[in-house]
C-alpha cells in the first residue's frame, strides 16, 4: 500500500527539512540574543523572531501539509519513522492551527520582549519593569489553553506541550505523595546530629578556573563542546541545539560561589549529551530532540545529581578541585561530600540542595496552575510567592531577585515546563534501577574515571531514540513500569540516611 504514496511521503519529508531549517535558525536567534546581542537590539531580534515563528506556523499549518498527513495517517506499512513523523507532525499541526496566525506571530515577538524586560528587572531587583510583560504572557497562554482545549483544568492543555498525557488531575497525586515523602525525610535531617559545615563552600574563586573546573567536568561525562558543541556565558544557564552536531550550552559564574558554576555545567551538559546522542537517521524524520521536557529533565538532573553528587564521582573529582582552589586543601573529603550533599531549604531552584529541590518546582507548579485557570493574577504573584517560600520551606525572599525575578521560564511564557523538573527527578530515579541491573559495578567504574559505559547505556536505551516513541512508551520499554516515584524516594532515602547518618 504504501508505495502508492511514495511521492507523498517524499512531500512530507521535503516540509520537514524546511521546518528544521526555520526552528534551527530561530534557535539561533535566540541564542544569540541571550548571548553576544547588544541591548538595543532587542525590539528588531523580536520582530525577527516574529517572522521566522510565522514562516513556521505557515509551513506547519496550510492546507497542503494538513491533507498530506490526513492522507497518510492510516497507511498500514509505513515504517516505525515514517508512521512516527506523520503521527508528531499531524498533532502539531493540529495543536497549531487553532491558534489564529497574528496571535501565534505577536506571541513571539512579545516573548523576545518579554525576557528582555526579564534580565534588566532582574539586574535591577524590580519585578515592577517585568510585570506589565509578564501580564501579557499569561495573557496569551490564557488563550492557547482555551484554543488547545481542555477536559477538566485549562492546565492540562499546556502541560501537554512539555509532557504529552500529563494532568493536574495525575500531578497532584503524584506531587503531593513526593512532598509528603520529602518533609519526612527532612524531618529526620534536622533531628540528626550531623553538622555540615555550609562554609567550606564559601569564598572568592576565580572565574578563569572556575571555567577550567567546568572543562575537566564535562569532558569526564563526555559532552563534546570541541567539537560538535559550545559553551558560553549568559543570565539563566540553559541548552540550544541545530541538530545533534551542534549542540551549545551556556553558564553563569558568580566569583563567591564555584559549586554553582560546576553543577550548573554537569546539569547542562546532561541535556547537550542527550541531544547529541540522538541518531543521525532521525533527522530527515524531524524525529530529532529530546522525546519530552521531563524526559529531557531526567537526563540532565541525572548527570548533576545521581551522578555528579554521587560520593564516587566527587572522590573522583575532589583532586582537581583541591589543585585549582588552594582553600579545599585543608578540608577532608569526607565534608567536601557532605557539603555537597548539604539538606538546607534555600530561596533559589538552581542552587537548591538535591532533597528539596522538589518543593520548589511544586511551589510553581501550584502558582502556575492557578494562574492559568485565573484564580490569582499577576499582581497578587510576588506576595503569593514569597508566602509559600515560607510556608514550604521556611525561608522567604529578601528582594525580587532571589525571589519571584530568579527565573528565566515565565518571560517568554513556558507555563507547564517546570513540573518536568521534578517528573526528571522520577524518571531518572526509575532509569538509575534499570541501569543498575545492567551495570551493577556502575559507581565502580565512575570512581575510576570511566564513565563512558553509562553514557554508552543511556545511548542505546534513552537517547538514540529521539521522539520515536512518547514518553510514556519510552519509560515502559526502558523499565518495564509505568511512571512510580517509590524509586526516586527510595533513591533520596539511602542517600540522606548516608550523609545525615540516620
Amino acid at each position: 500500500m504504501k508505495k502508492y504514496y511514495e511521492k507523498q511521503l517524499n512531500e512530507i519529508e521535503s516540509i520537514v527539512e524546511k521546518i528544521n531549517y526555520f526552528s534551527y535558525i530561530s534557535g539561533l536567534a535566540y541564542w544569540d540574543m541571550a548571548v553576544n546581542m547588544p541591548k538595543e537590539a532587542g525590539k528588531s531580534r523580536g520582530e525577527t523572531l516574529g517572522f521566522l515563528s510565522s514562516e513556521l506556523y505557515k509551513l506547519i499549518t496550510n492546507d497542503r501539509t494538513y491533507n498530506l498527513l490526513c492522507e497518510l495517517e492510516d497507511i498500514s506499512d509505513l515504517t516505525l519513522e515514517e508512521a512516527a513523523m506523520i503521527k508528531n507532525l499531524k498533532e502539531e499541526s493540529d495543536k497549531t492551527k487553532k491558534i489564529p496566525e497574528d496571535i501565534y506571530k505577536n506571541f513571539s515577538i512579545d516573548a523576545a520582549k518579554s525576557e528582555i524586560a526579564w534580565q534588566d528587572a532582574k539586574s535591577k531587583n524590580d519585578f515592577s519593569i517585568f510585570m506589565p510583560h509578564l501580564e501579557k504572557m499569561v495573557d496569551y497562554k490564557r488563550k492557547f489553553a482555551n484554543f488547545y482545549g481542555y477536559e477538566k483544568h485549562p492546565y492540562d492543555a499546556l502541560l501537554n506541550e512539555y509532557e504529552m498525557g500529563m494532568t493536574v488531575e495525575k500531578l497532584d497525586k503524584v506531587f503531593a505523595l513526593l512532598r509528603d515523602e520529602i518533609v519526612n525525610i527532612l524531618s529526620k535531617v534536622k533531628e540528626s546530629k550531623v553538622n555540615i559545615n555550609e562554609n567550606i563552600l564559601k569564598g572568592k574563586f576565580s572565574i578563569e578556573k572556575q571555567k577550567e573546573l567546568e572543562k575537566y567536568v564535562l569532558d569526564l561525562i563526555g559532552y563534546d563542546y570541541k567539537n560538535k558543541g559550545r559553551i558560553d556565558s549568559s543570565e539563566h544557564p540553559f541548552t540550544t541545539n541545530f541538530g545533534n552536531k551542534d549542540v551549545r550550552i551556556t553558564n553563569h559564574y558568580h566569583d563567591d560561589n564555584f559549586y554553582s558554576a560546576m553543577y550548573s555545567a554537569i546539569h547542562e551538559g546532561g541535556h547537550a549529551i542527550y541531544e547529541q546522542q540522538i541518531s543521525d537517521d532521525l533527522e530527515k524524520y524531524g524525529l530529532q530532540g529530546g522525546v519530552s521536557m521531563g524526559i529531557h529533565e531526567s537526563q540532565s538532573r541525572f548527570y548533576e545529581n545521581i551522578i555528579g553528587k554521587s560520593k564516587e564521582f566527587l572522590r573522583l573529582v575532589y583532586p582537581k578541585v583541591q589543585e585549582l582552589f588552594e582553600e579545599f586543601k585543608s578540608v577532608s573529603f569526607e565534608d567536601f561530600y557532605k557539603v555537597c550533599n548539604i539538606a538546607c531549604p534555600s530561596l533559589i531552584r538552581t542552587e537548591a540542595d538535591e532533597l528539596t529541590y522538589s518543593l520548589h518546582v511544586i511551589i510553581r507548579y501550584e502558582i502556575e496552575k492557578e494562574l492559568i485557570k485565573g484564580d490569582i493574577e499577576v499582581k497578587d504573584l510576588k506576595d503569593i510567592w514569597n508566602n509559600k517560600y515560607e510556608e514550604y520551606l521556611g525561608v522567604r525572599p529578601q528582594n525580587d531577585s532571589e525571589g519571584i525575578l530568579q527565573d528565566l521560564h515565565w518571560s517568554d511564557g513556558e507555563f507547564g515546563y517546570f513540573p518536568s523538573y521534578a517528573l526528571g527527578n522520577i524518571y531518572g530515579a526509575q532509569f538509575l534501577n534499570a541501569a543498575l541491573k545492567d551495570m551493577p559495578n556502575l559507581y565502580n567504574e565512575i570512581e575510576k574515571g570511566n564513565l563512558n559505559g553509562i553514557k554508552v547505556w543511556l545511548k542505546e536505551n534513552i537517547h538514540q531514540y529521539g521522539k520515536l516513541y512518547k514518553p510514556a512508551e519510552l519509560l515502559k520499554k526502558v523499565t518495564g513500569e509505568e511512571l512510580d516515584s517509590k524509586y526516586f524516594v527510595e533513591y533520596l532515602r539511602n542517600k540522606f540516611k548516608d550523609v545525615y547518618e540516620f
